[in-house]
C-alpha cells in the first residue's frame, strides 16, 4: 500500500540538508587534484573520500563523534600530516557539528587525543621530515578540529542559555503574579490581626467596665440590666470578630509587628483603669526595653493577647505582668488566677499560635498553658541587632560552562600560537641553512670528489625538493637539492648536485622557481656558469 504522499515530502524535507551538506564537501574534493592544491590521487581513491563523506553525513546528526573519526581517518590516510585541501573543510564542518551536537566533552577529547597519536605514529613512520610534518598535523588538530569543536560547544550553549532565559522570564512573571497575590493576601492577613488584635482588646475593656457597671451598689435595676447586656454583646462582638479573622489568615501565620503607640506598662495601666485586676512588675535587669524596636512591640503583642485572653476566659482573676530585663533578650510573663466570674462561651482561637511563631521567628521561646488553677503565657525575646543583609547574586545559567569554553579557547590560540611560531622558526631555520649561493656553484666542477665539495655545501639539504620542475637525474646517483636564496615565503631557484657511487661530482643543475620560463632558466644557468 503506498505510504502518503505527505510524509514522503516530509522525509524528502529531511534528506535535502544533508544531501547538500554532502555536495559542499564534495567539490573540494574533487577540484582540489585538478587545480594542483594537492598530489594526483587516482580515481578509486577519489570515489573513497566521497563514500565516506556520505557516510559521515549520514551519521552526523545522531552519531556526531563517528562522523567527525571518520572524517578524521579519511584526512590522515590522504596525508600524514592531517591537512589536506580536499578534506581539510569536511574536517572543520563535522568538529563544528561535534561540538554543536555532542554534550560531553570528553569523548572529543579523547578522539583528538586519538587522531593526534596515529598522526605522529604515522609520520615517525613514513614522513619524510618529520618535525615540520609534526607541526603542521598539531596546528591542523588545533585550528581545524579543537577550535570549531569549541566554537560549536560555544554556539550550543548560547542556544541552551536563550532558551533557559525565555523559561526563566516566564517563570519569573509567574512568580510575580503570585508574589502580588500572596502580597494583597498578606496584606489582608495584616489588615485583619490588626482588627483583631486592637479590637478585641479594646472590646474585652468594655465588656470589663460594663462588668463592673453591673455590679454598682448604686446602679438601678433596669440600668444593670442593660450593663448585663452591653457585656454580653461586647463578649459576643468580641468572639465574633475572632471566629472571622480566623478565616483570613494562617493558623501559625506570625502576627504583624507594626507600631504599639504605646509601651507595654502604657497597656497594663490603661487595663487596670478599665477595670481588670492587673499588677505590673516593672523589669528589675539593667537592659531596658528599646522603644519601638522589635523586641518591644512583640512583647506588647504578646502582653495584650494575654490581658484579652485573661478577660474572656478568667473574668475577676487576678492578672500579673512581669517583666525581666537580661544582657541578651527580655522576658516577660503573663500568669492569671482562676476565675471569679462566669465567664461567656467563646471558640478557641488562634492567637497564641500566631505569637508563637513570632516569638520563634525572631529566635526567642514562647510557652503558654495551664499553671497552678489559672494560666500563663511566657516569652522570651533575644537582643535584635540592626543587620543589613547582602543579597547573594544568584549565579548566571551556564556561566561555569561559557567560562570553560572561553579558556578553551584561549589554551587552544595560545598553543595554536606557540606551534605556529615553532613551526615559522623551524621553516626559516631549515630553509636559510640550506642556501647554497651561486658563487659556491659556479666554482664546483664536474669531476670534483665530494671531499672537495663538501666544504662549500651547506649544512642541510632541502626535505621537499622541486622534483616535478626538475630535469630527470643521471642513472644511480644520488641527488641533493639546495636553495639560491634565503628569501622566505615566496618560491625560489634550486640547484641540484648529483654524485655517483664513488662521491664524484656527475651533474649540476638549475631548477627554476615557479613562473619562471624554459629561456629564463637557459640565461640563468649561463649566468651561473
Amino acid at each position: 500500500m503506498e505510504r502518503p504522499r505527505p510524509a514522503r515530502r516530509g522525509e524528502l524535507r529531511g534528506l535535502l540538508p544533508g544531501a547538500l551538506l554532502w555536495a559542499a564537501l564534495a567539490l573540494p574534493a574533487l577540484t582540489a587534484d585538478r587545480l594542483g592544491l594537492n598530489e594526483p590521487r587516482s580515481p578509486w581513491q577519489q570515489l573513497a573520500g566521497l563514500g565516506v563523506l556520505a557516510a559521515a553525513t549520514a551519521l552526523a546528526r545522531r552519531r556526531p563523534l563517528a562522523a567527525f573519526a571518520s572524517v578524521a581517518g579519511l584526512s590522515l590516510a590522504a596525508a600524514p600530516a592531517l591537512f589536506t585541501v580536499s578534506y581539510g573543510p569536511a574536517l572543520a564542518t563535522f568538529a563544528l557539528l561535534l561540538g554543536l551536537r555532542a554534550g560531553r566533552a570528553r569523548p572529543a577529547t579523547v578522539c583528538f587525543a586519538a587522531v593526534g597519536a596515529v598522526g605522529t605514529a604515522r609520520i615517525a613512520l613514513v614522513g619524510a621530515d618529520p618535525a615540520p610534518e609534526w607541526l603542521v598535523m598539531t596546528g591542523t588538530l588545533l585550528f581545524g578540529c579543537v577550535f570549531p569543536w569549541l566554537g560549536g560547544r560555544y554556539w550550543r550553549q548560547s542556544r541552551a542559555l536563550a532558551e533557559a532565559g525565555w523559561l526563566r522570564a516566564a517563570r519569573l512573571e509567574d512568580e510575580q503574579r503570585h508574589a502580588e497575590e500572596r502580597a494583597r493576601l498578606r496584606e489582608r492577613a495584616r489588615i485583619a490581626q490588626d482588627m483583631h488584635d486592637s479590637l478585641g482588646h479594646e472590646l474585652s475593656l468594655i465588656a470589663l467596665r460594663a462588668a463592673a457597671l453591673q455590679v454598682a451598689p448604686d446602679l438601678a435595676g433596669h440600668h444593670r440590666t442593660a450593663a448585663a447586656d452591653l457585656r454580653a454583646a461586647a463578649a459576643d462582638a468580641t468572639d465574633r470578630l475572632h471566629r472571622i479573622i480566623g478565616v483570613l489568615r494562617e493558623d501559625d501565620e506570625p502576627v504583624p509587628l507594626t507600631p504599639a503607640g504605646e509601651t507595654v506598662e502604657e497597656l497594663v495601666a490603661r487595663a487596670a483603669e478599665s477595670g481588670l485586676p492587673v499588677r505590673w512588675e516593672p523589669p528589675d535587669g539593667a537592659r531596658a526595653l528599646e522603644a519601638g524596636g522589635i523586641a518591644e512591640r512583640l512583647l506588647h503583642r504578646v502582653v495584650r493577647e494575654a490581658l484579652t485572653n485573661a478577660a474572656r476566659h478568667a473574668p475577676g482573676a487576678p492578672v500579673v505582668v512581669a517583666v525581666t530585663g537580661q544582657a541578651r533578650g527580655t522576658t516577660v510573663t503573663v500568669t492569671n488566677g482562676r476565675a471569679t466570674e462566669e465567664s461567656s462561651p467563646s471558640a478557641g482561637g488562634s492567637g497564641l499560635l500566631g505569637l508563637r511563631a513570632a516569638v520563634t521567628a525572631v529566635g526567642g521561646d514562647f510557652r503558654a498553658g495551664p499553671h497552678g488553677e489559672g494560666f500563663r503565657v511566657r516569652a522570651y525575646v533575644p537582643a535584635q541587632e540592626t543587620a543589613v543583609a547582602v543579597p547573594r547574586a544568584p549565579a548566571a545559567p551556564f556561566a561555569l560552562a561559557r567560562r570553560r569554553v572561553a579558556l578553551g579557547l584561549g589554551a587552544a590560540a595560545g598553543a595554536g600560537v606557540v606551534l605556529v611560531g615553532a613551526a615559522f622558526g623551524w621553516y626559516a631555520y631549515t630553509e636559510t641553512h640550506s642556501v647554497l649561493g651561486p658563487g659556491a656553484y659556479e666554482e664546483l666542477r664536474l669531476g670534483m670528489p665530494y671531499d672537495e665539495v663538501a666544504h662549500v655545501l651547506p649544512d642541510r639539504a632541502i626535505a621537499d625538493p622541486p622534483v616535478e620542475r626538475a630535469p630527470a637525474p643521471p642513472k644511480d646517483a644520488d641527488c641533493r637539492y639546495y636553495r639560491a636564496s634565503g628569501e622566505l615565503l615566496v618560491s625560489v631557484d634550486h640547484f641540484r648536485l648529483c654524485f655517483d657511487d664513488e662521491g664524484r661530482l656527475v651533474a649540476k643543475d638549475v631548477v627554476p622557481r615557479v613562473g619562471l620560463s624554459d629561456e629564463g632558466r637557459e640565461e640563468y644557468e649561463e649566468f651561473t656558469r
